[in-house]
């Protein structure tokens, strides 16, 4: 049974920055393991975000500073994946795709923990564990049904289909939603958002900007405060949606968009160990469980609404500098090290290149 020091689940943000910040404490290579159901590191990224979209540092309004070993300015989608695709080249990142985890048992104790995985290939040990699947397990559905004779007009990402043209209906009030109106338009699709609010609270400057001006446009029609009740199949086979306001009443489009958001894998985190306290992940500081050597990293260490990429490169150190303190011991310790975006290199507070990691 192959064996490592640290073992990472998800291959995204968090957990390829994790996996870094492990190379950068001085943890040799194959001591490292990431595993991913997905064929490709960073899937949600590929194939939920539009080609286009700017992948901002600052998110929601928050500052984005960087603590870590890696760190990334606004950027889109493709130089947010090359970035990753260089990192790990450069550092040195093992990772195993099309592999899912399915158990994780404790078999050690508190002070020298060990772990035993369970996964669709085989059985491995690690002295430390740590989650960074990311908060969005499968997109959101609406409570009702949606008809099997829609399945190739209704989307819940704007990658799986190409449409110009075309009458399509977005429903969310997120960044999402605005996020696929605007790629949408960009093909000369005619719009409409269905909101339930009265406002777009839930976006951010640039997002509800966008949306307005799309809107101001006319290349957006918003729906405010409209709820669907269902939505039914024409003769033609396209959509008709069905709300529950009188003034919109029924509507025929070419395509529903569904922008809805995630559901957090809690049933997973549960089985492993990591339970949820008044919907928030009963974790420590520093992103430990209660079980000694389990850690969460990413968008888990955010919470379930998420946050930006810089904020999971961020716990990602936290996570490590905490394993350096009581687990492992680490021969590169200084906190000042840094993979730096430009020269796509370790390099510490002189401005040295540290390769040999």
């Amino acid at each position: 049974m192959k064996e490592f020091k640290v073992l990472i689940i998800g291959a995204g943000p968090g957990g390829i920055s994790m996996a870094a910040e492990a190379r950068a404490a001085g943890i040799c290579k194959e001591d490292v393991m990431v595993f991913d159901k997905a064929s490709e590191h960073s899937y949600v990224i590929r194939s939920l975000y539009p080609e286009k979209k700017m992948v901002t540092a600052n998110f929601k309004g928050i500052k984005a500073v960087c603590h870590g070993a890696m760190c990334l300015p606004d950027t889109d989608k493709e130089g947010t994946i090359s970035y990753m695709d260089k990192v790990i080249e450069s550092a040195g990142i093992n990772v195993q795709y099309n592999e899912e985890v399915q158990k994780v048992k404790a078999i050690g104790n508190s002070i020298d923990p060990l772990f035993e995985i369970q996964t669709s290939s085989g059985k491995y040990r690690s002295m430390i564990v740590i989650v960074a699947i990311g908060v969005f397990g499968k997109p959101n559905k609406p409570s009702y049904t949606l008809p099997i004779q829609l399945r190739k007009k209704i989307h819940f990402d704007v990658n799986s289909f190409q449409a110009e043209n075309e009458n399509i209906l977005v429903v969310g009030g997120g960044d999402s939603a605005s996020e696929y109106a605007q790629y949408l338009a960009e093909f000369g699709n005619r719009l409409s958002l269905s909101y339930r609010r009265d406002s777009l609270l839930r976006m951010n400057p640039v997002n509800k900007e966008s949306a307005l001006l799309l809107e101001e446009n006319d290349q957006l029609e918003i729906l405010w405060s409209s709820n669907i009740n269902e939505i039914s199949v024409l003769e033609n086979g396209k959509p008709v949606v069905h709300f529950e306001e009188d003034k919109y009443a029924t509507k025929e489009y070419d395509r529903v968009v569904y922008a809805l958001g995630g559901s957090t894998p809690e049933n997973f985190l549960s089985t492993i160990g990591i339970e949820f306290v008044e919907k928030a992940l009963e974790v420590d500081d520093n992103h430990e469980a209660k079980i000694k050597g389990l850690f969460v990293a990413g968008d888990l260490a955010s919470g379930k609404k998420g946050g930006s990429i810089v904020a999971a490169f961020n716990s990602s150190r936290v996570v490590m500098s905490h394993i350096c303190y009581s687990y492992i011991e680490c021969y590169k310790k200084d906190e000042r090290l840094k993979f730096d975006y430009h020269t796509l290199h370790f390099i510490d507070s002189e401005g040295k290149e540290n390769l040999d990691v």
